[in-house]
C-alpha cells in the first residue's frame, strides 16, 4: 500500500509524456472545476488565467499537463526552496571514507584487479549487468543543438560520444563471451535516460546509425521527468498561454524515471542484478566496466562510486567523504581552505576523492526505490526563464533570474546507505575521465581535451604492448577503436611495429 501511494506522488508530481495522436478532448466542467480548485487551493491559480479564451487543442493541453503536477506539493517544494530552513549552528562531522570503504586501481595489485576484472566478466556472461546513461544534457554550451551524446569531439574517426561508448558495451560482451568460452555473445542492455528536449533526436540518431552494431532490443531509451519553473515569489511560471514553463528534473530524476518508464520491470525480466550508471560526457567511460562491477559485487554493496585523485587543493569538484558517519557528498565550496590543503600521514590531500557521477548499484536497492525516493532533497538553480506575465499576456525576457528551477542530484541517495553497503573505487583520471563541458577554445574540458586524452591514452596502450609511436608532432597520439581494445588488451599483434601518429587502429575487415 506504502509504495503505490508514493508511486502515485511520484506520477503526480514528475510530468510523463501523453499518449502521442489521441484527439484533443477538452475537459468536462465537473474536470475542470476539480483541478482547478487543487490549484486555487495552493495559491497556484493563475495557471488558468488564459484557459477560457484557448480553443480545444489549448485547453487540453494545459489541462493534461497541470493533472500531471501536484499544485500543493509543487508549493511546498518551492517555498522550502525560496525560504530554506535555519540551518543548525552545529557542525556536521566530515572526514574521509573510512578504509574499510575504500580501494584504489592505483595502489592495488595486479593481482587483486585480474581478481575483479575476471568477477566481472562472470557476470556480464551470465547476463547479469546492465548500463544506464545519463544522457538528458543538450550540447548547448558546445555550440550544437544536438544532444550531447551525438557530438564528434574530432577524433580522426568522426565518431560520436554515442559511438564510442556503444562500442564499448559490444567490446566487453565479446570479452566476456571469450572469458566464458561461452557458444553465444552475452548480453548487456543499455537503458539510455534523455530529457524531453533530447529524446526524439536521441532515438532518430539511435536509428539512423542502427544502434551501432548493437541490439535495437536491448537499447532502451527512456525520459526523465520535468518539474514547473517557480519565479522568485513561489509563482509556477506559464511559457505560453496553453504551457506550463518546465524543466528536467536533474540526474537525480533517474530513479523515478527507472519506475514509471518500466525500466526497472525490464531489468527485473531480464534477471539483471547489477548496474552500471554514468554521464554521456566521459569520452573515457568504461561502460559496464568488469573491474568495477567485480569489486562492487565482491563486496555486496549497494552502491558504489567511482573517484580520481583531486589534482590540486583548490581544483573546484564535489567529493564523496563520509558526514555524520554517512557516505555523502560535498561541493568544494563547502570546504573551507584549511580543510581543502588537509595532508594526511602519506603526504597525500586529506579530502581528495573527486565525485565523476559513475556509480554502480545493486538490483536490490533498485527494487527499494519506492521506500526512499520521495525523500530526495530538492536543489536550487537560479536562472533567467522567459515566461509570459499572465496579467497582460506577454511573452517576457528577464534579463537577470527571475525564478528557479528545481532539481534532484543522483548521489543524494548515498546518506540512505550504512556505510557498510556502500564503496568507492579510486581510478587514473587519465585512463577514465575526461568530462566534455566547454566549447572549444575554453582552457579545460573542451573537444580538444577529450579528444587529446583518447588519442594519448591509445598511444600509451601501444608502448606498453611493445609498439613503436613515432611522430614529428609530440602532441599527436593514436586512436584505438573500442573495436579493438576495451582497455588496453588485445594490442600484442602490434609488438614491434611502428605506428606513425597521429593514426587510427579500427577493426579490421576479417573481424567486421
Amino acid at each position: 500500500m506504502a509504495a503505490s501511494m508514493v508511486n502515485s506522488l511520484l506520477e503526480t508530481l514528475h510530468l510523463t509524456s501523453p499518449e502521442r495522436g489521441a484527439p484533443a478532448q477538452e475537459p468536462d466542467a465537473e474536470e475542470l472545476k476539480e483541478l482547478r480548485d487543487k490549484y486555487e487551493k495552493a495559491n497556484q491559480g493563475h495557471v488558468f488565467a488564459f484557459y477560457d479564451e484557448l480553443d480545444t487543442a489549448g485547453k487540453a493541453a494545459l489541462f493534461d499537463q497541470l493533472s500531471t503536477f501536484d499544485p500543493e506539493r509543487v508549493s511546498v517544494l518551492a517555498d522550502m526552496a525560496l525560504h530554506p530552513p535555519q540551518t543548525s549552528d552545529e557542525q556536521s562531522s566530515i572526514e574521509p571514507l573510512p578504509e574499510s570503504a575504500t580501494a584504489s586501481l592505483l595502489d592495488a595489485s595486479e593481482e587483486q584487479k585480474k581478481e575483479w576484472y575476471h568477477a566481472g566478466l562472470d557476470l556480464i556472461a551470465k547476463n547479469k549487468v546492465a548500463v544506464v546513461l545519463l544522457a538528458g544534457g543538450q550540447g548547448t554550451r558546445l555550440g550544437s543543438s544536438d544532444p550531447k551524446g551525438c557530438f564528434d569531439i574530432g577524433l580522426p574517426s568522426k565518431k560520436s560520444l554515442f559511438q564510442l561508448q556503444a562500442e564499448r558495451i559490444w567490446k566487453v560482451q565479446q570479452l566476456a563471451k571469450h572469458h566464458a568460452s561461452l557458444s553465444t555473445e552475452p548480453i548487456v542492455p543499455w537503458y539510455v535516460m534523455t530529457s524531453g528536449p533530447t529524446r526524439a533526436p536521441t532515438e532518430k540518431f539511435f536509428e539512423e546509425h542502427n544502434y551501432f552494431g548493437l541490439s535495437k532490443e536491448n537499447v532502451i531509451i527512456f525520459e526523465q521527468g520535468v518539474l514547473p519553473c517557480i519565479s522568485n515569489e513561489g509563482q509556477i511560471l506559464l511559457e505560453g498561454k496553453s504551457k506550463v514553463a518546465v524543466a528536467p528534473d536533474g540526474n537525480g530524476g533517474i530513479y523515478q524515471a527507472l519506475l514509471l518508464s518500466g525500466s526497472r520491470d525490464d531489468m527485473q525480466k531480464r534477471g539483471i542484478e547489477h548496474i552500471h550508471a554514468y554521464c554521456v560526457d566521459n569520452c573515457l567511460a568504461r561502460v559496464a566496466d568488469p573491474v568495477f562491477i567485480g569489486l562492487s559485487s565482491s563486496r555486496n554493496v549497494d552502491i558504489a562510486t567511482k573517484v580520481v585523485r583531486k589534482r590540486a587543493a583548490n581544483e573546484p569538484v564535489g567529493l564523496i567523504v563520509q558526514k555524520n558517519g554517512k557516505p555523502d557528498v560535498v561541493e568544494y565550496s563547502e570546504i573551507d581552505q584549511q580543510m581543502a590543503e588537509a595532508k594526511d600521514p602519506s603526504g597525500r590531500l586529506k579530502f581528495r576523492a573527486a565525485n565523476i557521477v559513475n556509480h554502480y548499484y545493486s538490483f536490490r536497492f533498485f527494487e527499494s526505490i519506492e521506500e526512499w525516493a520521495y525523500k530526495l532533497p530538492h536543489h536550487v538553480a537560479k536562472k533567467k526563464i522567459p515566461y509570459m506575465n499572465t496579467e497582460t499576456g506577454e511573452t517576457v525576457k528577464p534579463d537577470k533570474p527571475n525564478g528557479i528551477k528545481l532539481e534532484q542530484f543522483v548521489f543524494d541517495v548515498f546518506p540512505f546507505l550504512p556505510m557498510e553497503k556502500f564503496a568507492c573505487l579510486e581510478v587514473d583520471r587519465k585512463e577514465e575521465f575526461s568530462p566534455l563541458k566547454n566549447t572549444r577554445g575554453t582552457a579545460e574540458d573542451n573537444p580538444d581535451t577529450s579528444k587529446q586524452d583518447i588519442t594519448e591514452q591509445g598511444a600509451r596502450w601501444l608502448r606498453t604492448a611493445g609498439a613503436i609511436v613515432v611522430s614529428e608532432d609530440r602532441d599527436a597520439g593514436v586512436e584505438v577503436s573500442p573495436l579493438i581494445s576495451y582497455g588496453g588488451e588485445g594490442l600484442d599483434y602490434l609488438r614491434g611495429r611502428e605506428i606513425r601518429a597521429p593514426a587510427v587502429i579500427e577493426r579490421s575487415k576479417s573481424e567486421e
